[in-house]
């Protein structure tokens, strides 16, 4: 899991041109980290993850006045597809915040 932190913030401090990550972007490491994380778990280790309920995904969320939709009875989706789902939201989401942190490189 370490390696899965660090890679994600060198990512994240690559990106923005920061020498460390903004407390403001820590969520969203938090999140990618763990995207990246389940994303190898599911590579190497496929087994380790049999056992991940998925029925309670979630399927929408709203930040002004916390809207949280669980995907219950969601049934178009294979198990695997919703863990895919899960590992993209985690890896993507947010990404387009880093943007308001960038700084220009000479």
């Amino acid at each position: 899991m370490t390696f899965c932190i660090e890679k994600v913030r060198n990512s994240i401090k690559n990106e923005i041109n920061w020498k460390e990550v903004p407390e403001e972007l820590e969520y969203i490491a938090v999140d990618m980290a763990a995207g990246e994380f389940l994303q190898a778990k599911k590579t190497f280790q496929p087994d380790d993850l049999e056992h991940f309920d998925l029925v309670y995904a979630v399927k929408q969320i709203q930040t002004g006045d916390t809207n949280t939709v669980f995907a219950v009875g969601d049934g178009s989706m294979t198990p695997e597809q919703r863990l895919n789902a899960f590992i993209n939201y985690l890896l993507n989401d947010g990404k387009t915040e880093l943007h308001s942190f960038r700084r220009i490189r000479w």
